[in-house]
């Protein structure tokens, strides 16, 4: 017999996990109270931020600074804020600090979840600052797809294995998805805690597809409401060389976690060693890359 649900409230929270956000935090601040009609809690998980960002923050009326005092990591930050929330929230938002809401975003997201009661996650259209629309919500990646789009992503973007992985063919129009972005998602709380929230064994990367795919196998459902629209300035805490070669390593390890975890046992440990070695040599290079 499965665990019964627990009966949250109706309330409405976002957290956001913050590290150094610079003036990006303003903007989503602003940009929020035109995302919804209805009041909104906003917690700010930080990661050991030294620019004073999210202390500011904290001064404005709704906004909660939980300070974590180290770098945790996306996902186990997120779960720390939202552990902060009483039981009168049932519907969380996770999102990045440098999101730009759309005016209705949150209640167009908030619309869609009524039209599917089995969503377990929500995800917007999500624009880059140059207005182009970011492959937000794909397939689950598979042992396939994702050798394919490892491999030739970057020589022959328009690749069969990453147009399929990306969906770069799919109607935007409101639709199930394998997982979607983490950088902006509506999660129904019950949901969430079903499965456990976000695994903290991925510091950043991929905790948002470990999700989908959980998710789903607990018979919720990801759903893509092109709606709902926002835009991402991206990569502001991660900008420095430094920083961006540990993101780039973080990246290649977490992808092998998430498909080692997936062929487990003596019969896929050749596969588990391949892919190990492959996407260290293709983490090596990208950092290389980086460098330049």
């Amino acid at each position: 017999m499965e665990p019964a649900l627990r009966d949250y409230g109706d309330e409405l929270a976002v957290v956001t996990v913050t590290y150094s956000p610079g003036e990006t935090l303003d903007g989503f601040l602003d940009s929020l109270k035109g995302a919804t009609e209805r009041p909104v809690r906003v917690v700010l998980a930080d990661n050991g931020s030294v620019d004073g960002a999210p202390e500011r923050a904290a001064e404005r009326a709704g906004v909660e600074l939980l300070r974590i005092g180290e770098n945790v990591g996306y996902g186990s930050a997120a779960n720390r804020g939202v552990a902060e929330l009483g039981p009168e929230v049932g519907w969380v938002v996770v999102a990045n600090p440098d999101l730009v809401w759309g005016e209705g975003s949150l209640d167009a997201l908030l619309a869609a979840a009524a039209r599917w009661p089995r969503a377990g996650a929500l995800g917007p259209l999500i624009r880059d600052p140059d207005g182009t629309v970011y492959p937000s919500a794909r397939l689950l990646p598979s042992i396939g797809r994702g050798v394919g789009h490892a491999l030739f992503s970057r020589v022959w973007p328009g690749n069969p294995w990453t147009r399929e992985y990306r969906q770069s063919d799919a109607a935007v129009t409101e639709r199930r998805a394998g997982w979607l972005s983490g950088s902006c998602l509506l999660l129904r709380r019950a949901a969430f805690d079903s499965v456990d929230g976000f695994d903290s064994r991925y510091f950043m990367y991929f905790e948002d597809v470990d999700l989908g795919d959980r998710l789903q196998r607990s018979g919720w459902l990801n759903i893509y409401v092109p709606s709902a629209d926002v835009v991402h300035a991206g990569g502001h805490s991660t900008g420095r060389a430094d920083v961006s070669a540990r993101m780039l390593a973080e990246h290649h390890r977490s992808a092998y976690r998430y498909l080692a975890d997936r062929h487990p046992g003596l019969r896929w440990a050749p596969l588990r060693v391949a892919l190990r070695l492959g996407l260290r040599v293709r983490a090596g290079a990208a950092v290389r890359r980086a460098a330049r």
